[in-house]
């Protein structure tokens, strides 16, 4: 695979949304759920819009998720035992419309099996604005983002704790869309108190690019998100709410939970 271009490009569906929002003085709010989880989940995705959510990641489930804890494997495990497919989860998203932007995450296996042009095209045909692939390194991007800049797919890349400084503006000139911050280093998993990095890392990437900057992994409550986001543009909340959706709340439940997050955010 070739090394990646960071050329000057045209912000896309995705950064044009979420830049708006920042410029009408709002902090980003991005929930994560499992594609699939169950047969209410594309009724949960429309309650975490009406909650406030800026834009919302769903999982492409996969059978080896090598950035994901125990809670999003058990979503994972339970949406691929009910045949969740990436097909059939961007089959769904095709029938939705819920007024923000969709980012979807999964491995890279899925996309290379697929072919980098076509599951591009299907992500921009099911009404998808972004893509995630935490495998999937900035050296060997190149290929991949290529396609999706031409599906207007946004390939939102991730920068951990541990990344060097000139490391740092190579990813933010290639990512789009957003740069995910990794809050702490490890896999996603609610915490009890905030890592400290969470804040640092926000401040790191903001020193290198001016496209939003949302932390994620280890953001888990409304008091937390606050916190990052004084610091943050947004933040991304998983674990948190797919708990809560394996233990039955439903859309219900989800945009009580969200709408917390929001409220939150905004009082910050």
């Amino acid at each position: 695979m070739s090394t990646p271009s960071a050329s000057t490009h045209v912000p896309g569906t995705l950064e044009s949304a979420l830049r708006a929002r920042r410029e009408a003085g709002h902090k980003l709010l991005i929930p994560y759920i499992t594609g699939g989880l169950d047969d209410e989940w594309l009724l949960v995705l429309e309650a975490l819009a009406g909650a406030g959510a800026d834009a919302i990641e769903i999982g492409i489930p996969f059978s080896d998720p090598m950035i994901d804890g125990v809670v999003i494997q058990e979503s994972s495990l339970q949406a691929l035992a009910r045949g969740t497919t990436p097909e059939g989860v961007l089959a769904d998203l095709s029938r939705v419309d819920v007024g923000v932007p969709l980012v979807v995450m999964t491995y890279y296996n899925l996309v290379f099996r697929a072919g980098h042009a076509r599951i591009a095209g299907d992500m921009h045909q099911s009404g998808v604005a972004g893509a995630i692939l935490p495998d999937l390194p900035l050296e060997e991007v190149g290929d991949w983002a290529r396609a999706a800049d031409a599906a207007d797919v946004a390939t939102v890349l991730l920068v951990a704790p541990s990344t060097p400084d000139d490391r740092i503006g190579d990813i933010c000139a290639r990512s789009r869309g957003f740069v995910y911050a990794v809050g702490r280093m490890g896999v996603t998993g609610e915490q009890a108190v905030l890592a400290e990095s969470a804040r640092e890392v926000a401040a790191r990437i903001q020193a290198h690019t001016d496209l939003p900057v949302c932390v994620g992994i280890g953001v888990s409550t409304p008091d937390q998100a606050a916190a990052v986001c004084e610091v943050a543009d947004g933040v991304v909340v998983g674990s948190a709410l797919v708990r809560r959706l394996l233990e039955g709340v439903g859309p219900d439940g989800a945009a009580e939970f969200v709408g917390s997050l929001r409220a939150a955010i905004d009082a910050g």
